[in-house]
């Protein structure tokens, strides 16, 4: 297929990693900017969700999980029905830089997709992690 496979943002941050790790892994943290609300079982098959106001919900499974480095899960695909079992998988990465972090976050698997799906998903994605990470940034600066 021609079409990309992975979506990857960078950013730094002027926080230590454990408490970037924190905003990553913790239902508080998750909850302050990711989603409205969060749960998550922080070990490798564990299960998270995501809720917003207005009722969306999203679940994901952890499926890695390297303190304070590397935190990875798997989740549904924007714009597939509910019941489609493909799922796309994100996986943060935190390095130590100075008295800061840098965050890699990787999300891959939209090739597994046909070209209608897989462009609504992809740049829903791509619009979603320069938001996300964004709002991710103004939460560590105010906590």
């Amino acid at each position: 297929m021609g079409f990309p496979d992975r979506i990857e943002r960078t950013v730094e941050v002027a926080h230590p990693p454990g408490k970037v790790w924190a905003a990553l892994t913790t239902a508080e943290g998750l909850g302050s900017w990711f989603g409205n609300e969060a749960t998550i079982d922080l070990r490798p098959g564990g299960s998270a969700q995501m809720k917003w106001t207005g009722g969306f919900t999203v679940d994901m499974r952890v499926e890695r999980v390297e303190e304070p480095t590397v935190f990875g899960f798997t989740w549904h695909i924007h714009g597939l029905p509910e019941d489609d079992p493909r799922r796309t998988y994100v996986e943060f990465t935190l390095e130590p830089v100075g008295a800061g972090t840098r965050l890699r976050v990787v999300e891959t698997g939209f090739a597994q997709l046909p070209e209608d799906a897989y462009r609504k998903a992809y740049d829903a994605n791509i619009q979603g992690w320069a938001s996300e990470l964004g709002e991710l940034v103004v939460y560590l600066d105010a906590a």
